[in-house]
């Protein structure tokens, strides 16, 4: 049998979540962010549903924006625990189907399967999440690569129509991109319809001539690393040709910190007040760090002015430590070190830890 990668993706996460308990909103433009107040300054959508995506509404617009697009939308406030627990349930039962199961966050996972009808999986894990009143899009692929990208194709508002009729999945929902019919899928899509590429690099292939999978699957490594580094430049080229990891970890990443953050509704031009700030958030994630038991090596804080000019600045502590006073004393230290001569935007305090 052959090894399968599946790439299972919640399909509107956030805002399945919210129609599970209010089955009323089904159907209707429902957009979660912040504490579900458009008129709230800088906060951003998280989630929408597929109508508001219909109105274009996106993940990262402000708030504000969303609403003068999609005026009639239903506007939900963020609810974290809600939606961890609801990721936990998929993530629990994706464990008890044959394979390994690697974790991507929230409302994604990849699942190594060994068998000779992928679909057949696919559909089952399909069927099982909509047990649990969500959904999901399945990609179905020879590597992380080619399953990533396949779920794409598989999504309600995906892009199947513009793939060729013999390369659809067989069922609605799930898509299988392999090698053998790569060239005829990607090779005529943009550089950045790949995962990995995004708009700078692409942009950057473009001023080589580089403009579509195929181009980068024809490029010269030599130039691509000339222009992107040793490293980089012939890893792009193995990306255009859909090569990609098969390994899946099925134990969680060790956390190598934690870190809070906070952009304020208004921007803060008094140094005492953005003291203030680094002094609260330093002793939050103090607290938290210490509650589990973790220690402290290393102290940075994060200021994004008005500009949108974003600068970090760490200090190694003499001694690790878990006292919360201290780090707040080292945060406070650094922040000093800032030339605040602009209006701050954000602020954040993140907190290394020491590895044992």
């Amino acid at each position: 049998m052959a090894r399968w990668l599946l790439h299972v993706d919640l399909d509107q996460f956030q805002a399945a979540v919210e129609f599970r308990r209010r089955p009323e909103l089904r159907g209707l433009p429902v957009i979660v962010g912040g504490h579900g107040d458009p008129d709230e300054p800088r906060k951003v959508v998280t989630c929408a549903s597929y109508p508001a995506r219909a109105f274009g509404v996106r993940a990262g617009m402000p708030l504000r924006t969303a609403r003068s697009k999609c005026p009639e939308g239903v506007f939900l406030p963020l609810d974290q625990e809600a939606y961890a627990d609801a990721s936990d349930e998929v993530m629990t039962l994706l464990r008890t189907f044959p394979g390994r199961v690697e974790v991507w966050g929230w409302d994604e996972a990849f699942l190594a399967v060994d068998t000779d009808d992928p679909e057949r999986i696919a559909q089952d894990v399909r069927g099982a999440v909509a047990g649990l009143a969500l959904g999901c899009s399945i990609g179905i692929g020879d590597n992380k690569l080619t399953a990533k990208l396949a779920t794409g194709f598989a999504k309600p508002t995906g892009k199947s129509s513009a793939v060729p009729e013999a390369a659809l999945g067989a069922a609605s929902g799930i898509f299988r991109l392999t090698a053998a019919d790569w060239t005829e899928v990607m090779a005529p899509r943009p550089t950045d319809a790949l995962w990995g590429i995004g708009g700078r690099i692409a942009a950057r292939l473009a001023a080589l001539g580089i403009r579509t999978v195929g181009d980068l699957m024809a490029a010269d490594p030599r130039r691509l690393a000339a222009e992107f580094g040793p490293n980089t430049g012939p890893y792009l080229r193995v990306l255009g040709h859909g090569k990609g990891d098969t390994d899946v970890t099925v134990d969680p990443r060790p956390p190598v910190g934690r870190s809070k953050s906070e952009t304020f509704p208004r921007d803060l031009t008094d140094p005492s007040d953005i003291r203030a700030q680094v002094a609260r958030l330093a002793a939050d994630v103090a607290t938290e760090v210490a509650a589990e038991g973790r220690i402290a090596g290393r102290v940075s804080v994060t200021v994004r002015t008005s500009s949108f000019a974003t600068h970090s600045k760490q200090e190694k502590l003499p001694e690790p430590t878990i006292d919360v006073s201290r780090i707040v004393q080292i945060a406070l230290r650094i922040i000093d070190r800032f030339e605040l001569n602009r209006p701050v935007r954000l602020v954040g305090v993140r907190l290394e830890f020491v590895r044992r």
